[in-house]
């Protein structure tokens, strides 16, 4: 897929400015390194970094900033240190998530906040910092959130999450409703299993049988069982790239699905 319309007519040949939450790994940190060789000036924020992707992210000229998401200030101080240092924000990348396996008997209230504040309050928030400097750039700007299938379906094993992730997917409408005449564009896109993921270790905690586990969740979609494999974190960035460039100045308010099918419904049980 060609994105060199990211840095073309949208911000009339001027270097965009990019922050992405949860850069440290996985999704985020795919999607910094594309948006790097975009030639974007990028800006990750993090509770904590390996050293190696600390490395990795100066080599390109990624600046990598420790946040807690879950704390406004720290998604706000993020964002401004990116507008100050370049004079613009052009994409906000809402990347930041945890997950949460349980059932609501067994739900605390600190789980529901951690999930809750985490996956939705640091998106509502950073989409806040966000639009505020968007708003005044006649270029107006492009904010991604990264929900789940689990925002397009329920899911009977993680309630709080599906929770948080399908209103992160009405969030994202809703500020594209609101924000469209602003040329502020919204969009999420919603994963499945993704390999090299926090979230997809969180599967292997307490089994022996890593390899059982990488096939269960293959075999919950379709596609990925008819491919043999999981989505890559790549393919999900690919995706974020699409939706910030000008290729897509005419889409907001979407949710795309990059899950194998596994958002479709039942799975077949023989090829037909």
């Amino acid at each position: 897929m060609d994105h060199e319309h990211l840095m073309s007519a949208q911000t009339s040949a001027a270097q965009t400015t990019t922050v992405i939450t949860g850069g440290g790994s996985g999704i985020g940190k795919a999607t910094a390194l594309l948006f790097a060789k975009l030639n974007s000036r990028v800006f990750v924020g993090d509770l904590a970094f390996n050293e190696a992707t600390v490395g990795e992210f100066a080599a390109v000229g990624i600046t990598a900033v420790t946040c807690d998401v879950r704390l406004t200030e720290h998604i706000s101080r993020l964002i401004q240190q990116a507008f100050d240092s370049t004079g613009r924000l052009d994409v906000l990348v809402n990347n930041a998530g945890v997950g949460l396996v349980k059932q609501i008997s067994d739900v605390t209230e600190k789980e529901w906040d951690n999930v809750l504040d985490t996956n939705l309050k640091a998106a509502f928030f950073g989409c806040k910092a966000a639009v505020a400097i968007m708003s005044q750039q006649d270029s107006g700007g492009s904010i991604v959130n990264v929900a789940s299938n689990a925002g397009l379906l329920p899911r009977a094993h993680d309630p709080v999450y599906s929770i948080s992730k399908m209103a992160l997917v009405a969030l994202t409408r809703s500020l594209a409703l609101c924000h469209s005449p602003q040329r502020i564009r919204v969009n999420c896109v919603c994963p499945g299993p993704v390999q090299n993921t926090q979230l997809i270790a969180e599967n292997f905690e307490g089994c022996d049988d890593h390899q059982q586990v990488v096939q269960q969740l293959i075999s919950a979609s379709p596609l990925a069982n008819a491919w043999g494999r999981m989505v890559t974190p790549e393919e999900i960035a690919e995706t974020i790239a699409y939706l910030a460039s000008d290729s897509a100045q005419m889409v907001t308010g979407t949710s795309i699905a990059i899950d194998g099918g596994k958002s479709l419904g039942v799975p077949p049980q023989r090829n037909v």
